[in-house]
């Protein structure tokens, strides 16, 4: 079962992920609730014994930047490629977090939709 933090966590990250243009959510083989845009993955979230975790597509850059932050760490298995994680993120995270997730929706989308949202986006 949930907890109520967890599904407030969830929340928050399907709020900032769903509202990305062709952006789908999906459970994945291993229970995670993972968002994809064009079949790709770009941000994945799960559940564990240590609570809520957010994992997201990141460049290999901008990885080491975050890896400095001692809350984030390297993705599980797929770090390699770029991935960082946060383990049960605060208040004061999500407003970077939406950004990050952003970012990581950017890398896998597809051009189309990266030059749409740019264009969108332009002050």
């Amino acid at each position: 079962m949930k907890s109520q933090d967890t599904e407030g966590m969830l929340g928050n990250v399907r709020s900032i992920c769903l509202s990305l243009p062709e952006a789908e959510e999906i459970i994945d083989g291993f229970g995670h609730n993972t968002f994809k845009v064009n079949g790709k993955s770009f941000v994945i979230s799960g559940e564990s014994e240590q609570g809520f975790s957010l994992s997201f597509k990141s460049d290999r850059e901008m990885q080491e930047i975050l890896l400095q932050k001692e809350r984030f760490y390297k993705t599980p298995y797929i770090g390699r490629h770029g991935w960082v994680s946060i383990q049960n993120p605060g208040e004061e995270d999500w407003d970077e977090l939406a950004d990050l997730i952003q970012e990581a929706y950017l890398r896998a989308a597809p051009k189309r939709l990266v030059k749409n949202w740019i264009e969108s986006h332009k002050k």
